[in-house]
């Protein structure tokens, strides 16, 4: 049985299977006896194809993506049931995903619905395509980062999402943190800062936009936003080679960031900023993000 970690993995914001984990599966499980002999011998990404070429899986490239026999397995739920935003909180609750009451509230509170683009189903547990390749994360995916930001997204305090994209983890943050906090979106691309302001009208979350305790910007996600800093909570939406240092620079001490750090093989990193000002770092799940890039880099499609 695949372990929940590995299913979280599955449903990020640009997201193919974790291939390590996948990787040590199939290894362990689908390789020929014989096969073991020459394992060291041997590159991981040779014993990642020819563990599938034995499984004889059906186009097996369509497993980076998403579009093969995992599919199913990276969602929760199939979306066919979900069509209210309290059910699929509640799906995340009933899996396990969310533990959690403030994280359920502030879920059930900010619908999706208005975070995706108009004909696509809100509630079905996947990535979806926003355009400029880009994509809004999977609900469980929102759910695991709210979780793990969640004592630093405490009312008052400062919060900052590096790639916002439609706008939908920036006004969770803002209902957390509040008025006297502050919720911060960096967004590279113009048109996804713009319509991200429009759908946070449509939300519960409008009021903050309106006070300013909630803000979108079009910048550059790398350098963070210094004008609010320092932050308490800092989450990054697109995977790293490594942890930008102005970020590192504008977390507070006691504060927290989740980011996906890697090339081929990624994970999603928790970062905690201790109070004497030194770094700790750990990894939470094996993830596949896009990269951390240049607007003009995202467009050309990296």
């Amino acid at each position: 049985m695949m372990n929940l970690s590995t299913v979280i993995a599955y449903g990020c914001r640009y997201c193919t299977p974790p291939i390590k984990q996948l990787l040590n599966y199939t290894t362990l499980l689908h390789l020929p006896h014989h096969h073991h002999l020459h394992l060291q011998r041997r590159s991981p990404a040779s014993i990642f194809y020819s563990s599938f070429n034995n499984l004889k899986l059906p186009n097996f490239s369509l497993l980076l993506t998403g579009n093969s026999l995992f599919f199913r397995m990276e969602r929760f739920w199939s979306g066919n049931g979900v069509n209210k935003n309290k059910q699929m909180v509640e799906h995340l609750q009933h899996y396990g995903v969310i533990s959690s009451k403030k994280v359920a509230e502030v879920m059930e509170t900010v619908d999706r619905a208005f975070f995706v683009p108009d004909g696509t189903p809100p509630y079905v547990d996947s990535p979806m395509a926003i355009g400029y390749n880009a994509t809004i994360s999977a609900p469980h995916m929102h759910a695991t980062c709210l979780q793990l930001l969640e004592e630093n997204l405490q009312p008052g305090m400062h919060a900052l999402d590096v790639g916002s994209g439609t706008g939908y983890l920036t006004a969770c943050f803002a209902i957390m943190v509040g008025r006297q906090g502050r919720a911060v979106g960096v967004e590279h691309i113009p048109e996804l800062v713009a319509s991200s302001i429009e759908n946070i009208k449509k939300c519960a979350a409008a009021p903050l936009l309106k006070e300013g305790s909630l803000s979108v910007h079009t910048g550059d996600g790398r350098q963070g936003w210094p004008e609010c800093a320092p932050y308490d909570a800092i989450h990054v939406g697109a995977a790293a080679p490594e942890i930008p240092q102005p970020l590192l620079d504008q977390l507070k001490p006691g504060g927290r960031m989740v980011i996906p750090v890697g090339n081929i093989f990624q994970d999603l990193k928790v970062v905690d900023k201790n109070l004497d000002g030194s770094i700790s770092i750990r990894s939470e799940t094996s993830v596949r993000y896009v990269p951390l890039t240049s607007r003009d880099a995202q467009l050309r499609g990296y």
